[in-house]
């Protein structure tokens, strides 16, 4: 793991020593701080012209000291909390890996949640539990990107799949920094995620400006309610279940182009698990067949991604999908 490391260099404030920051590090945070202040009223109106090494700020995994995520998250950097919207809650971090790769990286792009109204686990354990997704992303040459977004009941549909698509936004304009490629962006849906990645796929009229993808894996997701909607689908949808239809992923989905990796687990409830295959067999039934994953615990993103140990994860069919991206040698 990277750490900062004191360097007592003469003329250094007290407090960066006592950090064990360096003055270069402690100017390039400062840009840092400055690019992301500036995105937080909205999508930034123009790039910024950042000194090189602006990546390796020493922004580490300090914070994420659980055993297994150190151990993943081993020569990898977390740039944490930039600004892509007006609400405090539209934030993202990054993670790289500190082996510099020559050319661009592509995106994995995490969207989670285990209801729409918040998860289920304690935020700090569930930002160590999605860390190791990310380091995942990282250890494999590829840039990690966790995206938060506003939750209900304070924000209702559509705000999550369009906050969703202004972090597309931010990340077309600003990923090349931490030589990420925007053309081979994979965004990963999980829970509540996978409804708000398919809902944004699914009506073009949330689209922003630059809020495209390369493909998508959708992991354990509603992606029409019904009458028997939960307090949380609710929350989210509203209660007049007339609305449902007009606010689920179809027929919309159904145009979708982009390759897509379609997963639930054996745990999942029997209503989860009917939302999966019926979105499989309408896609398969349109001529967009998608490739699908039984897994064997949803219990968190690490796991889904197979990360605790366990089989019948999500992390073989992603790679795959990436190095096809890769592959086709986009222009």
């Amino acid at each position: 793991m990277r750490r900062i490391e004191k360097t007592g260099h003469i003329g250094e404030p007290i407090w960066a020593r006592k950090a064990g920051i360096t003055m270069k590090n402690c100017l390039t945070f400062f840009l840092l701080l400055t690019m992301t202040t500036a995105s937080a009223h909205g999508p930034m109106p123009a790039r910024l012209s950042p000194p090189s090494g602006l990546v390796q700020v020493g922004l580490t995994d300090n914070d994420t000291t659980a055993g297994g995520t150190a151990r993943l998250c081993e020569q990898v950097s977390f740039s944490r909390g930039l600004r892509y919207g007006e609400s405090e809650a539209n934030v993202l971090d990054i993670a790289t890996s500190a082996i510099k790769a020559d050319t661009p990286r592509p995106v994995l792009l995490f969207v989670t949640g285990d209801t729409f109204t918040g998860d289920r686990q304690a935020p700090e354990l569930a930002r160590q539990i999605e860390d190791q997704a990310m380091c995942f992303a990282a250890r494999n040459q590829m840039i990690g990107v966790r995206v938060n977004y506003r939750l209900a009941p304070a924000a209702t549909w559509p705000m999550g799949a369009t906050d969703v698509a202004a972090a597309l936004s931010w990340i077309h304009g600003n990923i090349d920094l931490f030589n990420g490629d925007a053309r081979e962006i994979v965004a990963v849906g999980y829970g509540a995620g996978a409804f708000h990645v398919a809902t944004l796929l699914a009506h073009p009229e949330f689209q922003a400006d630059r809020a495209d993808v390369a493909a998508v894996v959708l992991v354990s997701g509603i992606y029409r309610a019904g009458k028997d909607a939960s307090d949380s689908e609710k929350a989210y949808l509203g209660t007049d279940a007339s609305q449902y239809n007009m606010r689920s992923v179809f027929p919309g989905i159904l145009n979708v182009d982009v390759p897509i990796v379609l997963a639930w687990a054996a745990d999942d409830s029997p209503g989860i698990v009917a939302q999966g295959e019926t979105l499989k067999k309408t896609l398969c039934g349109a001529g967009h067949c998608p490739r699908s994953a039984l897994l064997r615990s949803r219990d968190g993103i690490a796991n889904a991604f197979g990360l605790d140990g366990s089989g019948d994860s999500l992390a073989e069919p992603t790679l795959l999908l990436v190095r096809q991206l890769e592959a086709r040698g986009l222009p």
